[in-house]
């Protein structure tokens, strides 16, 4: 167990490293970081289960973003074959048409795929600002706000900066 003024040396050095963080972040989005909202993520982090959170969802969408990729890729090997299958038929004025709408078919179907793919990255950030709103961690609550997300993206990254160092300084 840590002594009080450990811990409030602790304290004090996250908030330091987050404020230096912050101040080399563009300006519009240093001005979305109050004192209150850094004070409130070094106090939050004195308990190391946050970043052992933030790790565990960093984790789960790397996987998941690998997955989506691999679909993505397996469609588009799959329409490769479908043109090349056709390219191989013999050409007449079915076959033009024929391939028209083969190509239309890979746009859509394209398009809807990707369309697909970003309502489940989405949902996978509204799982993350849910999962680290009840933590208690500050700054993060659910929203579609792109400067908000980017605000809460920047304070992961913070997060993580500072376990990597946390973890360093413990091994």
């Amino acid at each position: 167990m840590k002594s009080a003024e450990e811990l409030q040396q602790k304290l004090y050095y996250l908030l330091e490293q987050l404020q230096e963080m912050a101040r080399k972040l563009p300006l519009q989005y240093q001005q979305r970081m109050p004192y209150e909202l850094l004070s409130g993520l070094a106090n939050c982090l004195l308990n190391e289960t946050i970043f052992k959170i933030v790790e565990g969802l960093t984790e789960i969408q790397q996987v998941t973003e690998k997955q989506l990729l691999q679909q993505r890729l397996k469609l588009l090997h799959k329409h490769r074959a479908e043109k090349e299958t056709l390219a191989k038929k013999p050409t007449n004025s079915n076959s033009d048409a024929e391939r028209e709408q083969v190509l239309a078919n890979h746009s859509d179907e394209l398009k809807q795929a990707d369309m697909n793919l970003i309502l489940q990255l989405d949902q996978l950030v509204a799982d993350q600002q849910s999962t680290l709103e009840k933590a208690g961690v500050p700054g993060f609550y659910s929203t579609n706000n792109p400067q908000e997300v980017k605000v809460q993206m920047y304070l992961l990254e913070f997060i993580l900066k500072l376990g990597k160092e946390s973890e360093l300084n413990s091994s």
